[in-house]
């Protein structure tokens, strides 16, 4: 479900296509289902929907229901009934606005719904601060018997810390039978699909409820605070899962690690690092502090990446060094290369970018600016604050320097030159 009107997002975007770690937030519970064994998609779409419509083009296992006007979420099921009209299987109904929910939790929801043969089963969550989620309510012997939405809760239904994050596994052809029987008589004039559940146990149908929701998981997106709480605990998860498997993390609290990097064993990340992908580092790297890698990096084994270093669509070969204070956009840089302080590809003039390659072996001096498209060619060298453009290529075996960069005599080059 992604109808919503997204008002305190205050953005002319769809707040389901806002970022959480280089991922749109709807994107991150359409994979999260499609994980989960979920072959077929149903998204509900109202408020700027061409815009989701449009982010989404390529997926071929959604169709697309608009709701229109919203007027809750028995509502939003009852505007896909046509599109469901055919299918008789379990419907899996969630919403579209929270990023956390895991694969293995939808898992575990659709494997207790068959498990337990029942019309309806809830994922449900227990926290400390229930907020203004709806209430479960259970009988003396803990079997389900409502949901109770907040506004309609009594102070003691409202010390109840069970909550319904909306996730639900129905019976399509029992959730079908009842919809026409919930009614918007209440506080917000709304149709709630909670009220299906209650509707379900008075027609004796069997209703569970599994407490095995994540309090993460129930974290919603509808302001710019919960987005950045929400990519908080992502960004946690990321790392997370980065160090299990091999990799050092200096300070994760300062380390910005997007969905769609891989990383290879023993690999250092210092602290105040920002990694968007997507990308690839190899084993033994070393990144940082305070490096910036963006899309298109690849650093291959040993690569070594210091502080201050931006790379963009960057190629870097096994046991390159680029220490400090550069920008590579829109390259290739062989094995072993060394690349000096204040080394820049400008790869831009304007109107597009353009390519640079740097051969194995080949040694930057400090301050080298390489105007694209241009080359450096294996075991070259440049002087400290070389011009190297399209007209002068540096060939292979030699040093140039200067502006523009020029050969030096054989007698003045100073092969000890240090490039760091």
């Amino acid at each position: 479900m992604a109808a919503g009107m997204s008002t305190r997002m205050r953005s002319a975007r769809n707040k389901v296509l806002h970022e959480v770690c280089g991922k749109g937030i709807l994107a991150w519970v359409l994979d999260a289902c499609r994980e989960a064994g979920i072959e077929e998609q149903t998204v509900i779409v109202g408020a700027m929907r061409d815009q989701v419509i449009d982010a989404f083009s390529g997926a071929g296992d959604i169709t697309w229901v608009v709701q229109e006007p919203q007027q809750g979420t028995a509502h939003a099921v009852m505007a896909a009934e046509e599109s469901l009209s055919d299918f008789e299987g379990d419907l899996v109904v969630i919403v579209g606005d929270a990023p956390l929910v895991r694969s293995e939790t939808i898992r575990t929801l659709l494997d207790t719904h068959r498990a337990e043969g029942a019309a309806v089963t809830l994922l449900t969550a227990i926290l400390d601060d229930p907020k203004w989620f709806g209430r479960i309510l259970r009988d003396s012997r803990g079997s389900v018997q409502g949901i109770i939405e907040v506004k309609e809760a009594t102070p003691e239904q409202l010390e109840i810390r069970e909550v319904n994050p909306s996730y639900y596994a129905y019976h399509w052809p029992a959730l079908r039978d009842v919809l026409p029987r919930i009614s918007n008589h209440n506080a917000k004039g709304e149709y709630y699909l909670t009220d299906a559940v209650g509707l379900l146990i008075e027609a004796g149908k069997t209703a569970v409820a599994v407490p095995a929701a994540e309090p993460e998981e129930c974290e919603a997106v509808n302001s710019r605070e919960d987005l950045a709480r929400v990519t908080a605990i992502m960004r946690q998860r990321i790392n997370r899962r980065h160090m299990a498997a091999g990799v050092t993390i200096a300070d994760p609290a300062s380390t910005y690690i997007e969905h769609d990097v891989e990383i290879g064993e023993d690999t250092v990340i210092g602290p105040c690092t920002v990694i968007r992908g997507p990308a690839r580092l190899g084993r033994n790297c070393r990144v940082g502090p305070m490096a910036h890698l963006r899309p298109g990096t690849v650093l291959e084994d040993g690569a070594e990446v210091g502080a201050f270093v931006e790379t963009k669509n960057a190629h870097l070969g096994a046991e390159v060094i680029v220490r400090h204070l550069s920008y590579l956009g829109d390259c290739d840089v062989g094995p072993r290369a060394n690349v000096g302080c204040g080394t820049i590809t400008a790869n831009s003039d304007g109107r597009q970018t353009y390519h640079t390659d740097v051969g194995a072996d080949a040694r930057l001096g400090a301050g080298t600016v390489l105007v694209a498209p241009t080359s450096v060619g294996d075991k070259a060298q440049t002087g400290a604050g070389s011009v190297v453009s399209k007209r002068h290529p540096v060939p292979p075996g030699e040093t140039y320097a200067g502006v523009p960069a020029r050969p030096l005599n054989r007698d003045d080059q100073n092969s000890g030159e240090d490039a760091e």
